[in-house]
């Protein structure tokens, strides 16, 4: 059983790790702003700090062991979204430099997964 926690607390971890950094650097860096405008998207500047402020927020409640599968489904949501606006087009290029293009999207896609699914989470 201290393993199970161990290993979900490690999950949680990795994950607002990743969305923390990935949010902060929305807000910082200006060439974020520009593959935002890139994409096409309607106000791509708001959707930016709107999913910029989401990751870092989410992040940290999953830091607080707070609304976790809450915040895990928003994250979700965001990660699905970059591998269909971000990733998916890649395949023009290749399957195989597509696949190593998304490799680090679709592990944080399987984590959050886990999470999802685990049980006794729903703080």
């Amino acid at each position: 059983m201290t393993h199970s926690f161990s290993t979900l607390k490690t999950i949680k971890f990795i994950i607002a790790f990743v969305f923390i950094t990935s949010g902060i650097m929305k807000l910082i860096n200006a060439d974020l702003a520009d593959f935002f405008v890139s994409l096409g998207l309607p106000y791509p500047l708001e959707v930016m700090y709107i999913v910029a402020w989401a990751e870092i927020g989410c992040g940290i409640l999953l830091l607080l062991n707070k609304y976790i599968r809450q915040a895990t489904l928003a994250l979700l949501l965001i990660i699905i979204a970059a591998i269909l606006l971000t990733k998916i087009p890649a395949l023009h290029d290749g399957l195989i430099p597509a696949l190593f293009n998304a490799r680090l999207d679709i592990v944080i896609l399987a984590l959050l997964i886990v999470l999802y699914r685990q049980r006794g989470v729903s703080h």
